[in-house]
């Protein structure tokens, strides 16, 4: 069993920039998958970037080279970095972990907002 809980989320101006974060209470993190999904009001959740036991990463478009994820097994947490955020970028962002790769749907945190607007 995994818990995870999202931080980071606010409000930012546009060009700006955030870390959000998800620490993990639970067993056997190192191995877990863990990913990073949005859901902006009215839409779908869509999977943003998701990252594996021993650091291979992989990204959605609308997040490659302005997104980076990482992880920290000691800790267990995982990070997105995110930079030079347009007002698209705005949602609720959730970590998620689980045995799958790049997706992992096993376990779901509850979500940080994310507001970009000037």
């Amino acid at each position: 069993q995994v818990q995870l809980v999202e931080s980071g989320g606010g409000l930012v101006q546009p060009g700006g920039s955030l870390r959000l974060s998800c620490t993990a209470h639970g067993s056997r993190f190192s191995i877990w998958g863990m990913a990073w999904w949005r859901q902006a009001p009215g839409q779908e959740r869509e999977w943003v970037a998701g990252i594996r036991e021993g650091g291979a990463s992989k990204y959605a478009n609308a997040a490659k080279d302005r997104f980076t994820i990482s992880r920290d097994d000691a800790k267990m947490m995982a990070y997105l970095e995110m930079k030079n955020l347009r007002p698209d970028d705005t949602a609720v962002y959730y970590c998620s972990a689980g045995d799958r790769y790049p997706q992992p749907d096993l376990y779901w945190g509850q979500g940080t907002q994310v507001t970009v607007s000037a």
